[in-house]
């Protein structure tokens, strides 16, 4: 197989987020985390989590408020607005820490993905495994890459989540997720594929979150090939 993965050895690893020290003919293109305020809004949906929770809140005061007494109402949110502050700082602390333990690396020979809060996992996807990628952009030059794995590769979605497209899981396909200058990463991955594999490629072209650019599956903004 040729994807490698390396077990629990974040405190040990001898150059910053990957396993070992590449080789003396390799070098590193890029080198980044996800940012966590964007993961926490695209990966772990908080301001969908705000919104619920702000509802569920705005119903149980309307229906204290019915006995028509407005100090009620507001006594009967504060055990409801602590839980559900509790709740929202737990998702935050939990994308603000997979922001900060994820490594992603570029180089010219392969992506390599270190992952995970505890039990650090780092995968090695040579360039040449790679189908194809694509990008969707969004605001402030934030946006994912989505990586296709060719043959008989394959991840466990579990083992990768969030960093994994969602709603593919049989056939799991590796996310960079919520980083900077998104377009600028798609444009070095690129050019190492093509510079691996010979074949040529059309210019990454980013796809705006917008309602021109809208996949038919779940409206989430379209992904446009970058490589491959």
């Amino acid at each position: 197989m040729s994807i490698q993965s390396h077990g629990h050895e974040h405190e040990l690893e001898p150059q910053y987020g990957l396993p070992e020290r590449l080789p003396a003919n390799e070098k590193i293109l890029w080198q980044g985390s996800p940012d966590a305020a964007v993961l926490a809004r695209s990966a772990f949906h908080l301001r969908k989590l705000m919104l619920y929770f702000g509802v569920l809140m705005a119903v149980h005061a309307a229906t204290v408020l019915g006995g028509g007494r407005w100090a009620d109402a507001l006594l009967a949110l504060v055990w409801p607005a602590g839980l559900s502050a509790l709740a929202l700082g737990g998702v935050w602390t939990l994308a603000w820490l997979t922001a900060r333990t994820a490594v992603y690396t570029v180089t010219d020979r392969r992506v390599v993905m270190r992952i995970r809060v505890v039990l650090t996992l780092t995968f090695k996807l040579p360039l040449r495994t790679l189908e194809s990628a694509a990008l969707r952009a969004g605001p402030a030059g934030h946006g994912d890459i989505v990586l296709s794995l060719q043959g008989p590769d394959h991840i466990a979605w579990i083992h990768l989540w969030p960093h994994a497209r969602p709603w593919h899981i049989a056939r799991t396909q590796p996310m960079l997720r919520a980083i900077p200058k998104a377009a600028e990463v798609a444009r070095v991955l690129q050019q190492a594929w093509t510079a691996q594999t010979g074949v040529p490629t059309s210019p990454v072209a980013a796809a705006q979150a917008g309602a021109d650019n809208r996949s038919p599956e779940h409206g989430q903004p379209g992904w446009q090939p970058s490589l491959g």
